[in-house]
């Protein structure tokens, strides 16, 4: 776990000198919960109530809203909205939430969120497992349950609901967000969780490909070479019609904007979905393995 470090003051035994030295603090907790939790309590004072006061009100805990105050733990949308109602807030809690929950993300993760989140386009090859956006609230904690080394389980919570999260953007309106998904069949064989979380990832699969704005397809195991055998790759296209790139690879993310760089992935990405199933086929595919479990 990332932890920041503090100075403390500590004599030279062999100078007699005090010195500055580091300490371990605790973890490096994300800004947007501490300015959360300061806006909170300046709403909260300015309403004349008391951390135990807003709990009974909103129904949480007194050890919820001071964690939440000091900026030890995210808000969640419910007790936004709660804090809203009973603290009059007019929205600028609101306004926060959507940082908060990007923040429950892992830190290589949050540049791109929040490119994603501004997208109006959004197409990926994936070839070893299904990507964040189409998992099931099983399938994504069994990823997570897998992580080496083993994260805390308030870490896997955290990152669990940042994921689903980042699922609204399926269905958001203004503007309508264009998707475009070609899974690898073996992302779709590998039995994550196991064959009864396998099955409800794939029903959901299955859901997914009767959305107007989502396509997925499958690119078959026998077709042995494509143009995304090179790996992973997601490509966005901003509301400002910029163009990008984005890999991902053992925690770590590249994002390219180069012209030139971007517009060869665009080229490859085109030539992966003449390669894979179209989307009938693909749905027929996902139908055929969930009766196979």
């Amino acid at each position: 776990m990332v932890t920041v470090r503090a100075a403390r003051d500590v004599r030279d035994t062999r100078t007699g000198r005090r010195t500055a030295k580091l300490k371990d603090e605790g973890p490096d907790l994300p800004g947007a919960w501490s300015a959360y939790g300061v806006l909170l309590q300046h709403l909260r004072k300015r309403a004349a109530l008391n951390q135990q006061q807003l709990g009974d009100a909103i129904g949480y805990s007194l050890e919820q809203v001071a964690s939440v105050e000091q900026g030890r733990r995210p808000a969640k949308v419910a007790f936004t909205v709660a804090a809203e109602r009973v603290l009059g807030a007019g929205g600028v809690l609101e306004v926060l939430q959507g940082e908060v929950d990007r923040a429950k993300l892992p830190r290589f993760f949050r540049n791109f969120a929040l490119i994603e989140a501004e997208a109006v386009s959004r197409f990926s090859y994936d070839p070893m497992l299904v990507p964040g956006l189409l998992q099931t609230e099983a399938y994504a904690r069994a990823l997570l349950a897998a992580h080496y080394p083993p994260l805390e389980e308030e870490v896997i919570e955290h990152h669990l609901s940042a994921r689903l999260a980042r699922q609204s953007l399926l269905t958001r309106k203004n503007p309508c967000v264009v998707f475009s998904f070609v899974l690898e069949e073996g992302s779709l064989r590998r039995l994550v969780g196991g064959r009864d979380v396998m099955k409800e990832q794939l029903a959901r699969l299955r859901d997914c490909t009767r959305m107007r704005n989502v396509e997925i397809q499958v690119m078959p195991t026998q077709r042995a070479a494509h143009s995304g055998v090179n790996g992973q790759m997601v490509l966005l296209e901003t509301r400002e019609h910029q163009q990008l790139v984005a890999i991902e690879a053992q925690g770590i993310m590249n994002i390219r904007s180069d012209r030139n760089e971007v517009s060869q992935f665009w080229l490859q990405y085109g030539m992966l979905r003449s390669q894979a199933l179209n989307t009938e086929e693909s749905a027929k595919f996902i139908e055929r393995m969930a009766g196979e479990l």
